[in-house]
């Protein structure tokens, strides 16, 4: 029976030899730049990056996806195999990897699609004045006739 993953880029490949070759060809601020981690932006070197990816899952994919889709510059993978971690996914045979993407670092930033937090969404909407949500120095209390104290006991 064969390997189904005999064409991933990464079937074999210690972490060690995958950094060694991504900061040989891009170098240590173009890493900072394209991946956006600290481990590749203050005091960069070999062994301080494996250690942190070696600890952080979340960190290692990012950085063998970078490697797969990026370095070796595979076409994207179906929904079902992007969902599984980069070392795990079958690359068709008919796939070869090509040259390196070629990052430019004066482009600006992209941005990055983080959910927002309800709180900030909060805050924006009460910014603009037509909110559902009570300030904090409104009476919060249907009797009118008592004042809001909010240091009193609860009813």
């Amino acid at each position: 029976m064969s390997n189904p993953y005999h064409n991933n880029p990464l079937h074999g490949l210690k972490l060690e030899v995958l950094l060694d070759e991504i900061v040989a060809h891009y170098g240590w601020k173009t890493l900072a730049f394209a991946m956006n981690m600290n481990c590749f932006r203050n005091k960069p070197d070999l062994d301080s990056c494996l250690k942190f990816l070696h600890k952080t899952k979340w960190a290692r994919e990012k950085v063998e996806a970078f490697y797969l889709y990026r370095f070796k510059h595979l076409p994207r993978p179906d929904d079902r195999q992007y969902a599984l971690p980069p070392r795990e996914r079958i690359i068709p045979s008919e796939q070869k990897p090509r040259a390196p993407v070629v990052i430019d670092m004066s482009a600006p930033a992209q941005p990055q699609n983080k959910p927002k937090s309800k709180r900030s969404a909060k805050a924006k909407v009460s910014a603009q004045g037509n909110t559902p949500y009570k300030s904090r120095d409104v009476n919060p209390r249907v009797d009118d006739d008592k004042p809001f104290d909010p240091w009193a006991a609860s009813r």
